[in-house]
């Protein structure tokens, strides 16, 4: 019998038998608090109940449970033998009747990465954290279901738990708690949910810190009220703001109702923010879930306010886009995710604080798009999803980012109220339900009356990113005779889509000015070339940009003319005066954003780096001489990022250290000179520790930290001040981490500094750091830690691994590159899919940047034909990401070498 993976015909074949009505689940998690055992896993017990139907009476199907032990599995009164019937993941299930009751008690594992029913121990008060993660079928590591989507049913849970605790599920608490153990345990029955899916149940326990307030709303003769809560561990609530979480949540919730028709359906709203996360967050109605990092524990910058409430919104979105309305199967994971991450950004930018959140949009998630449209893994946004594994990998830019992309052009092709109406007739028409792309597509072509299987066709069911380019013909008068667009598509995937993008032509009207945006037309692009008619007659540009606004999902390109303005003025780009009122648009330009034109620009500009077209030093140069007027701050990390990746990847490896140098002194002197406080002297102070190479770099960094010159001390008085620059413990962090890697804190000043924050945070920090260090010994002991033992918890073993991989230690991690080879087949065997992931990732050899490694990969392709296919995807998209690396380094060196 298959092990823990599954796959879509199974799935289908167990879909066309059962019809689940509901499940009671009992969890004692009293054992959360005991000493762990001497030998095998800490376990709690499981006790699952379920009803069910079946079409075809006699037939044979099989749940999904994966734990250590399974005491008894009774089906329609007659117990089951556990040896024959239970095999670690699957309980074989035959002679069904058409009325079935499946009880199944089990010892089931705590888990320790992340998955399942995650068991946290705090180093800073000794109390034990708890909470369930299951996306995509981990339920089955907590209780016996019918791990898959499309059966879904009414949960209700039971938890035992000490008395102390706050307890939360799906469904809100019935009654008061009942006491046990003499007062010290207690018994929490929770109300049964809607009909979902097992993936979104969920379960919180612990000591948390817990806030509450409500969310009202009146319409008409109707008063909506829902009980909203917040929680943290209590080590973080002397951090937690939970005034700005409640504020966005019910700001989500107003925009939500205002644009869906359809109430909150789920009874309260929970948040938890939980310890050692795998990902940003999950949306288990009722009960959502957040890394605890969105509790900051020092001076963030607004994006990451922005960011956070980003994602509040996005998984309230899906609380319709995913729970109300769940996709049958994994292959139509987009129908949740991108329409969460678009209407995420949508909520955002209208409903909140964060008036620029289409920026962030445009540079950071269709960034994250963008790399993974030109993968050799890319796939369309409607995917093949041939099981499991499938699934877990699915989890990205294309599913999230290029798929909201799509559907932000589609709202510029058929309209705003048209795609609203669409979606309030797909809530109404398939609540509770599941559905397929087909649903979709009947609803917006009722609403939009136009034809969406062409659409589907050319955008969510074929892979690739095309790319538009302007090409400008002047008279001899300076006027534009023809400007057409010039769309192309890349071999592997040769499609050329229609695309609606704005094109806007800009002046560079002098220093004060800057860079105008004087016309701007709207147009649809289709075939290889398509002339915009609206601009003929305009004067010529300095700049054509094409997909100003940001409409479509393309790469944008430059003429030469554009490219040569650019080099010189992109940083002034700047709002339209009042001598700027010929556009060609009915709005005019009262509407433009010059911040997100700016960001469409150095988009384009990392995307030409990215695909060997500029040398890396060009986009150094770039961001050197632009990159400190930038008002968006969101938009200045993002450079930042940038250009260390361009120098750590892209740069001949021979200007490496030039270019760093450049970079810090850079941002030194910006680091000086920002606005005492402001969140762009905090980026600025963090990029100069994330570029600091020299020494007097390195004495200014310990200075700031108040630490000794040299490699083990372990305090002192602080010898250097920056005017408004707080050192908080974080940025305490971020600076000690630069120190380490260069050889400059040695164990003894990590450890005075983990005593100064023993947190789960600090922790972290402090393992990173370790790892961190110049030395052989370090490297050998990080590896051990990683591959061959599975003591760390999930959190630290990213951290082990984080600080392991740093740029400049290549001599250091070489030995390792073999050895990574020859591990992975076993990693992947024996590990999680969590750990697995993070260890294939994050300890692949790229940062040796040779030809040797790249050969390496390719070695054990050929040699590894059979092994599992989303192992096979983790490498060889590392081994692309190597691939364009190393070609950008011989675009960089060819810039550097003189002609003759």
């Amino acid at each position: 019998m298959p092990g823990e993976n599954l796959t879509h015909h199974e799935a289908q074949r167990r879909a066309g038998l059962l019809t689940v009505d509901g499940y009671d689940v009992a969890l004692d998690l009293r054992s959360a608090t005991a000493p762990p055992p001497a030998k095998g896993p800490r376990t709690f017990r499981s006790t699952t109940t379920i009803r069910f139907r079946c079409s075809e009476p006699g037939a044979s199907t099989f749940a999904d449970l994966v734990a250590p032990r399974v005491h008894s599995v009774t089906l329609n009164g007659r117990s089951l033998p556990v040896d024959t019937v239970f095999d670690g993941a699957r309980i074989a299930l035959d002679g069904l009747a058409e009325q079935n009751e499946l009880v199944v008690d089990a010892a089931c594992a705590y888990s320790r990465t992340g998955e399942g029913l995650h068991h946290f121990l705090d180093p800073e008060d000794g109390e034990v954290y708890l909470y369930t993660q299951y996306e995509p079928a981990d339920a089955r590591r907590v209780f016996a279901n019918f791990e898959q989507p499309d059966l879904k049913a009414r949960f209700t849970f039971t938890v035992t738990a000490p008395a102390r605790w706050t307890v939360l599920s799906n469904g809100a608490q019935r009654g008061e708690p009942e006491r046990l153990d003499e007062g010290a345990a207690a018994c929490w029955h929770f109300e049964p949910t809607e009909p979902i899916s097992t993936y979104i149940t969920a379960v919180v326990a612990g000591p948390y810190h817990y806030v509450t307030d409500t969310y009202r709303r009146s319409s008409g003769d109707t008063e909506l009220e829902i009980p909203l809560g917040a929680l943290c561990r209590k080590g973080l609530a002397k951090h937690f703001d939970p005034d700005d979480v409640f504020t966005v949540t019910k700001q989500g919730l107003d925009f939500f109702h205002d644009n869906f028709g359809f109430p909150y359906p789920f009874g309260k709203y929970d948040q938890a923010f939980v310890p050692e996360y795998n990902i940003g967050a999950m949306e288990n109605p009722g009960l959502v879930t957040f890394r605890e990092e969105f509790v900051f524990r020092g001076k963030v910058t607004e994006a990451s306010y922005e960011h956070r409430a980003n994602v509040i919104l996005h998984e309230m979105a899906h609380m319709w886009f995913g729970d109300l309305v769940t996709m049958r199967w994994w292959d139509d994971l987009w129908l949740k995710e991108s329409f969460a991450d678009f209407m995420g950004a949508l909520a955002l930018v209208e409903a909140t604080r964060f008036k620029d959140g289409w920026i962030t949009f445009a540079n950071r998630r269709k960034s994250w798009a963008y790399r993974a449209d030109q993968l050799p893994s890319t796939h369309p946004v409607t995917a093949d999803i041939r099981d499991l594994e499938d699934a877990k990998l699915n989890f990205d830019g294309i599913t999230y980012a290029k798929g909201a992309s799509v559907l932000k052009q589609l709202v510029a092709y058929v309209g705003r109220d048209t795609f609203l109406e669409g979606a309030r007739r797909y809530f109404q028409r398939h609540a509770w339900g599941n559905t397929t792309l087909s649903d979709l597509l009947a609803v917006l072509a009722e609403t939009s009356g136009r034809d969406m299987d062409e659409w589907s066709r050319a955008w969510l069911q074929t892979a690739g990113v095309n790319s538009l380019s302007p090409r400008v013909t002047c008279d001899a008068d300076g006027r534009l005779t023809e400007l057409a667009v010039v769309q192309e598509a890349p071999e592997e995937h040769p499609v050329l889509r229609p695309h609606r993008v704005a094109v806007g032509l800009y002046r560079h009207e002098g220093l004060e000015r800057g860079l105008v945006r004087y016309a701007r037309a709207e147009t649809d692009v289709t075939g290889a070339r398509t002339v915009v008619e609206e601009l003929a007659g305009e004067e010529r540009p300095d700049l054509v940009l094409v997909n100003d606004d940001d409409l479509t999902y393309c790469k944008i390109r430059f003429d030469q003319g554009s490219l040569a303005s650019l080099r010189a003025h992109l940083g002034e780009l700047a709002p339209p005066g009042p001598t700027a009122a010929r556009a060609t648009a009915p709005e005019a330009d009262g509407g433009h954003n010059p911040s997100l034109s700016r960001a469409l620009c150095w988009s384009a500009m990392w995307n030409l780096t990215r695909d060997s077209l500029m040398p890396a030093r060009d986009f150094v140069s770039l961001v050197l001489s632009f990159a400190g007027t930038e008002s968006d701050v969101g938009v200045l990390q993002t450079l930042h990022a940038w250009s260390r990746s361009a120098v750590v990847h892209y740069a001949a490896p021979e200007w490496r250290e030039e270019g760093l140098r450049a970079l810090a002194e850079s941002a030194l002197s910006r680091l000086r000179l920002a606005e005492p406080g402001s969140g762009h002297q905090l980026a600025w102070a963090r990029f100069f520790a994330a570029v600091a190479t020299d020494e007097k770099d390195l004495r200014l960094l310990r200075g700031l930290l108040g630490a000794p010159s040299g490699a083990g001390g372990s305090g002192g008085e602080g010898a250097a001040r920056i005017d408004g620059l707080v050192i908080d413990q974080e940025l305490r962090w971020t600076f000690l981490e630069t120190l380490a890697a260069r050889g400059e804190a040695g164990a003894e000043l990590l450890d005075a500094e983990l005593a100064r924050d023993d947190t789960a945070s600090g922790k972290r920090h402090h393992v990173r750091c370790l790892a961190a260090r110049p030395s052989p010994e370090v490297k050998a002991q990080a590896w051990d830690a990683v591959m061959t033992s599975d003591r760390l918890s999930n959190a630290l073993v990213e951290a082990t691994i984080a600080g392991f991989a740093q740029p400049g230690q290549q001599k250091l991690t070489a030995p390792y590159a073999q050895p990574y080879f020859d591990a992975l087949e076993e990693v992947w065997r024996t590990r999680s899919i969590e750990i697995a992931m993070a260890v294939v990732k994050g300890l692949y050899p790229d940062l040796q940047g040779d030809q040797a490694t790249l050969d390496a990969t390719d070695a054990w392709l050929a040699g590894h034909e059979d092994a599992a296919p989303a192992l096979r995807r983790l490498v060889l998209e590392a081994r692309d990401d190597l691939a364009r690396a190393l070609r950008a380094q011989r675009c960089d060196a060819a810039a550097a070498t003189p002609r003759p």
